[in-house]
């Protein structure tokens, strides 16, 4: 596995996002087997970045993720968990309240990086960072981020916050690059925050171009795999991919080991 290194911390280019993991908006308790099999796998194969949200599933995603773990007996230390607090939770008692409702559902006592799910119109950012500073002062998390942040809104961000900001996790693909047009990407890399790309195979409807077809043929991977490496040879870029499928979650591992030429980086 390649990693980032940044703010004394050694990040895995590829982590395990978990949107889908108990169900959708709601919890879907008949998708608990092949949540915890995909979670469980994820651990086996070597993941240690898992990325989820108190709105997936309405919370679920984050029992089961804590589930798993417990079960595989994996030291807590050992791993780098990523949430996030709700755009309808970003008032001071409800981050403190959302926070701690979090760390219940994954019965952890910290947080790795804790995120801004989505800006809120109209929300005061310096009243939610008032909340999320103290959470990091109480070691309740260890890092703050933010999610789907235009540049005006990420730099007001790190003005808020007491520590630096680790990642803006963002939408970002071989087809979705409107976080390059409007210059987060370029800022992100310039002042070491990562890009967390989410979405990175468009939910596995991923069109395939002749292009990034023959760089799969020519590297023996899937064009799944290459759209992966794509982004994971581009600095302080790292992703989260999601699958239920064995053969998937591991493919989607083993890319972060693809080295892209520069040229096979501007063909694609």
């Amino acid at each position: 596995m390649k990693y980032e290194s940044l703010h004394n911390l050694r990040l895995p280019k590829i982590g395990f996002g978990t949107w889908r993991i108990g169900g959708n908006s709601l919890p879907n308790r008949s998708l608990d087997s092949k949540s915890l099999t995909a979670l469980r796998t994820a651990l086996e194969v070597g993941y240690t970045h898992f990325d989820t949200a108190e709105m997936y599933a309405n919370g679920h995603s984050e029992e089961l993720i804590g589930q798993a773990v417990r079960e595989a007996g994996i030291k807590r230390q050992s791993l780098f968990i990523t949430t996030k607090v709700k755009p309808e939770h970003l008032k001071y008692e409800q981050v403190l309240r959302a926070c701690e409702a979090s760390l219940k559902r994954l019965g952890m006592e910290y947080i790795d990086l804790y995120l801004i799910h989505w800006p809120e119109l109209g929300m005061n950012l310096a009243e939610t960072f008032r909340a999320l500073n103290t959470l990091v002062r109480e070691g309740k998390v260890m890092h703050l981020g933010v999610s789907n942040f235009n540049l005006k809104l990420l730099k007001q961000a790190q003005s808020l916050s007491e520590t630096p900001i680790l990642t803006n996790q963002i939408p970002y693909s071989l087809s979705d690059r409107s976080y390059v047009k409007n210059g987060v990407l370029e800022y992100c890399q310039q002042n070491d925050i990562l890009v967390t790309a989410y979405s990175p195979v468009d939910e596995g409807r991923l069109k395939t171009s002749a292009a990034l077809r023959s760089v799969a043929e020519a590297h023996h991977a899937t064009p799944y795999q290459i759209a992966l490496a794509w982004l994971v040879n581009q600095p302080r870029v790292i992703t989260i991919p999601m699958s239920f499928d064995p053969i998937h979650i591991r493919e989607n591992f083993a890319a972060a080991e693809i080295v892209l030429s520069e040229e096979e980086m501007k063909k694609l």
